[in-house]
């Protein structure tokens, strides 16, 4: 099918991702939960980590590397903090379970704070504060990965791309939410420029060597990402510090691998030599607005602090600035309407997950 994109309705694809979570032994809430995450990216234009993610996830089910039926379980608490155990799990189930420890606690107490151990890869970390600025509060949420980054001045995978998200909840306008790796771009749009067998920009990654490449194949063979910023003089420093907070929050605090030791998502991708801790780790906070000022003045500032960005004097060729999260709402609004664009590749893996699970794919072609 090459590279050519084909439309698909969003609730096609949730059914289909969670009936094959569900041939792979994943209970249906849990399937449902885990569709939920991967139809959430697609939705919002993250692609990368969307349905294109799901073989991925189905072959660590299938090799035993996941467990499709976790016991996730508090194994460090107090009131406004837990320390969850995902066992092994699915980080899609994992993580909204962690995440819903934290916000229940900000609910009961006004802030809450939940590290994790023992997942593996949530998804988009902006699923997840979306979920704390619909209840009415502040979200955090970050996620270690394994290594494809080098630090500043490094010629070898030390970080994984290590992405944070928050968001704050607004008045009439819609929640601020930012959601970014700590790497110079997500990993998986070096795997979606392979797949359609583009070059990528400058500032992106390295090769095996540690020199600038434009070739994704070669990133994903056997260089590495950049940090945000991609060298000294462009602020490299500041990719490499946020890595930095990831590993420490996500990893160190909670028991579970940090940088180059933390297992692979893909089986084509070499395993660490020895471990540090239990599988990656995951962190997320959740803040009560009142316990810091009253509600409404902060969703009327927040109103008014978004107004005031969007009337700034657009720079030459730009149509303006952007509140984080607005590409993301407007490409939900569109896909929710006219279906999600999968390429070639993509549906080509759907269609040997239909024929592996004889869970049906209609390829409305």
């Amino acid at each position: 099918m090459g590279t050519s994109t084909v439309r698909y309705p969003a609730e096609l694809l949730r059914h289909f991702a969670e009936q094959v979570f569900i041939q792979f032994g994943v209970s249906q809430r849990d399937a449902q939960q885990a569709a939920d995450v991967l139809i959430a990216a697609d939705l919002r234009a993250i692609d990368s980590h969307g349905v294109a993610r799901l073989k991925a996830y189905c072959d660590l089910l299938r090799e035993g590397r996941l467990n499709p039926r976790p016991q996730v379980r508090v194994i460090r608490e107090t009131a406004s903090t837990a320390t969850i155990d995902g066992d092994h799990g699915l980080g899609l189930i994992v993580g909204a379970a962690a995440n819903a420890v934290a916000l229940d606690k900000a609910e009961q107490i006004g802030t809450g704070w939940v590290t994790v151990c023992n997942s593996n890869h949530y998804g988009i970390a902006g699923y997840y504060v979306l979920q704390a600025a619909a209840r009415g509060m502040i979200g955090w949420s970050m996620t270690n990965s394994n290594a494809m980054v080098v630090p500043l001045g490094g010629a070898e995978r030390k970080f994984g791309t290590n992405p944070i998200a928050f968001a704050f909840p607004a008045g009439r306008q819609p929640p601020i939410v930012i959601d970014m790796s700590t790497s110079a771009v997500p990993f998986g749009k070096i795997e979606m420029a392979r797949r359609r067998g583009e070059s990528i920009p400058d500032g992106w990654g390295v090769d095996g060597d540690g020199r600038p490449t434009n070739d994704p194949a070669e990133i994903v063979a056997a260089g590495a990402l950049l940090p945000l910023g991609s060298d000294a003089q462009h602020g490299g420093h500041k990719g490499s510090c946020l890595a930095a907070v990831v590993d420490m929050l996500c990893c160190v605090l909670s028991g579970a691998n940090w940088g180059p030791y933390v297992q692979p998502f893909a089986l084509n991708q070499t395993m660490p030599t020895r471990q540090v801790g239990k599988g990656l780790g995951h962190f997320f906070g959740a803040m009560r607005i009142d316990c810091f000022i009253e509600p409404d003045e902060f969703r009327r500032q927040a109103d008014a602090w978004i107004h005031e960005i969007r009337s700034t004097r657009p720079a030459p060729g730009s149509d303006g600035p952007l509140i984080p999260g607005d590409p993301e709402r407007e490409a939900e609004a569109a896909r929710s309407h006219s279906g999600i664009p999968l390429i070639g590749p993509v549906i080509d893996e759907l269609r040997q997950l239909s024929a592996q699970t004889g869970v049906p794919f209609d390829p409305l072609e």
